[in-house]
């Protein structure tokens, strides 16, 4: 790891402070030994869509790639009210004081659709892990987009690596047809459920189910313990009906209660045991060049659209045929070919 001298750090910040910007060496180093106020800083850099904050992010991200792909990518999604900001908090928890480990969560919050902004709350909702030293929470606004997943929330994973933590959480919004998109960027896709199984099993895609790595049903305390372990039968017989996925790994399905600690251990003892079973059979090592490889192939599509957007024979056009298409005075389909065949590359 770089050694940063602290005085020199405390005086890049300060003229941050007025300049807005490091110069992009000590953007990697920062990040390299773990100050939280450069790793955050980046973070923001990352998520900024202004062209020159975007090329300054890949500068950023080249300079941080060789200290990447150690930790633990861990994404956990669930119904609303499933009570996955307080798992997590008791998971982190665990990690720090059990295990001796440390964690970055990452934490998707929804965006209101009329101003694009976000509550942002994970940090309150996490009241004792964000207090720890060893223990970094960036909240991030998904902005609407797809899955849940901020859009720049691969290369945050990446940042959060080259700093050393060994375990990386995404926290997701919730279950939606969408939602699977966080197994395309973590090692392990948890769902997280509550008592109450009959009800739930209808509302759940079956690609999520056919995606999950485990299960954890939580809240399994007070009256809703035996209801939680019929929920848990219930799960096991759906997960039943599929086979195994293609690195021969069977999800499992297990109670906790994140509020009174129980069941915590277990939970991530599950995520070990998938860990080595990934391991031993060289599936990690491809399940992350194939993240890596559609990762790439997403952003060159998301390119592309904007690149053709942002021209100016189509942005004239698009408008009267958006109004054509409101109108029915041509379909969809014509509409968009003839979009096409304005653009040239």
């Amino acid at each position: 790891m770089i050694t940063t001298n602290t005085c020199e750090t405390k005086a890049s910040l300060g003229q941050t402070a007025v300049s807005g910007r490091l110069p992009v060496a000590q953007y990697v180093s920062g990040i390299l030994n773990r100050h939280r106020a450069v790793v955050a800083r980046a973070i923001s850099i990352i998520e900024s869509d202004l062209p020159s904050d975007q090329a300054l992010a890949e500068q950023i991200l080249e300079g941080v790639l060789p200290h990447t792909g150690k930790s633990r990518r861990i994404g956990i999604s669930g119904i609303p009210g499933s009570g996955k900001s307080t798992f997590i908090d008791a998971l982190g928890m665990y990690l720090l004081h059990e295990l001796g480990e440390n964690v970055a969560v990452l934490s998707v919050d929804p965006s209101s659709p009329v101003s694009g902004g976000s509550i942002l709350g994970d940090k309150t909702r996490m009241e004792r892990l964000s207090g720890q030293p060893d223990a970094f929470i960036r909240p991030s606004p998904s902005r609407g987009y797809l899955g849940g997943v901020a859009r720049r929330t691969r290369e945050c994973i990446l940042v959060c690596e080259a700093a050393g933590y060994q375990n990386v959480l995404v926290e997701t919004i919730g279950v939606g047809q969408s939602e699977i998109v966080v197994s395309s960027m973590t090692d392990f896709f948890l769902l997280l459920m509550i008592p109450g199984a009959g009800d739930e099993l209808q509302g759940i895609k079956r690609g999520i189910i056919e995606m999950v790595d485990g299960i954890v049903i939580n809240k399994a305390d007070g009256e809703n313990f035996r209801q939680a372990r019929r929920a848990r039968s219930q799960y096991e017989t759906a997960l039943r009906m599929f086979a195994p996925n293609r690195q021969g790994w069977t999800a499992q399905v297990l109670t906790c209660s994140a509020l009174e600690n129980r069941g915590i251990r277990e939970s991530w003892q599950m995520i070990l045991d998938h860990r080595a079973h990934q391991e031993a059979g060289g599936h990690l090592e491809r399940r992350r060049e194939a993240q890596a490889l559609s990762w790439m192939r997403e952003l060159i599509s998301s390119g592309l659209q904007e690149i053709f957007q942002n021209t100016s024979t189509v942005q004239e056009r698009f408008a009267r045929l958006e109004h054509s298409v409101r109108e029915r005075a041509i379909s969809p389909s014509r509409a968009a070919r003839e979009l096409l065949d304005l653009y040239q590359i």
